[in-house]
């Protein structure tokens, strides 16, 4: 007789794990349709999972350190929105600074603020459905909510239009009395907002600690999730879930020691690899993504 408790729980893991991929997927999709390129996921994912538990710690509540970690998503989309969309510069070097700069505060600030170096375990956790094969999150409702919605308002509503226009042909747009630049810049807070969302539920949620290493190149797998999914919200869905699934199935598999523990941890990031190859060529960005739109 089947054991259905060696299926199930790594399923269950895998949905605890794309939680953070989608989410900042759905946003960069977002992004990106409005012409707005950001590099910075891995370090908005770093900075909001540690001030997301900063916010938790001083309220006690799981869900305000939720919310703070998308307040610092937020504050980061701004910064590279002003960056970008009103100063016309380069969008790739601030998103790189803003990697370097969480490489570096979180680290310190850990240290500073807790005391402890390397990490610090936060005393509680938000609620949880219990399952026998696993505790399931509720963020994990919220992330498929949340992805189904954005492909919604993206492509079945005027506002989502609108910012594909800004994304495909500024110009037009512009012409038609579309603000490219408001549109350009909330799409760019947008994004970043999820990710900092993404970021709080591994610290406050999923893992319960901060650590100075933990985005873990989930910002840069979303990437890749997001090119993979061809800048659909809803496909991105599908693709982080395949990530999750592999990054839990290695999880699932290095205590039991079928192989070397450092080759099963490979697992997930060989699959995005090869993934990803298979739709390099095929993938169409938007036709003004990541290009300043400056009015003649």
């Amino acid at each position: 007789m089947m054991d259905w408790s060696s299926v199930a729980t790594p399923i269950v893991m895998s949905l605890m794990s794309m939680v953070p991929i989608v989410l900042t997927s759905v946003g960069a999709a977002w992004s990106e349709r409005a012409g707005v390129v950001s590099i910075g996921y891995e370090g908005v994912i770093l900075m909001s999972a540690f001030f997301g538990a900063i916010f938790a710690e001083l309220s006690g509540h799981a869900v305000v350190g939720l919310l703070g970690g998308m307040l610092t998503g937020i504050l980061l989309g701004m910064l590279h929105g002003v960056l970008t969309v009103y100063l016309k510069g380069d969008h790739v070097i601030p998103g790189i600074g803003i990697n370097l700069l969480a490489a570096g505060v979180v680290p310190f600030g850990i240290l500073a603020y807790w005391g402890t170096a390397g990490q610090h375990q936060l005393p509680f956790e938000l609620w949880h459905i219990q399952t026998r094969y696993g505790d399931i999150s509720p963020m994990v409702i919220v992330t498929i909510l949340i992805s189904i919605a954005t492909w919604w308002v993206l492509f079945k509503t005027p506002l989502g239009l609108r910012v594909r226009a800004v994304g495909e042909n500024p110009e037009a747009a512009d012409a038609l009395g579309i603000n490219v630049e408001r549109y350009r810049f909330w799409s760019t807070v947008y994004g970043h907002a999820l990710a900092g969302l993404a970021g709080a539920y591994m610290s406050v949620d999923w893992l319960g600690l901060v650590q100075k290493t933990m985005s873990g190149g989930r910002g840069f797998i979303a990437l890749a999730n997001m090119v993979f999914s061809n800048w659909n919200p809803l496909v991105s869905l599908i693709g982080g879930w395949l990530f999750g699934f592999f990054d839990a199935l290695a999880t699932w598999l290095a205590p039991k020691h079928i192989i070397p523990g450092q080759f099963i941890l490979m697992l997930p990031y060989i699959m995005t690899l090869i993934i990803v190859a298979g739709v390099i060529g095929k993938a169409k960005p938007p036709k003004w993504d990541g290009k300043p739109y400056k009015r003649e």
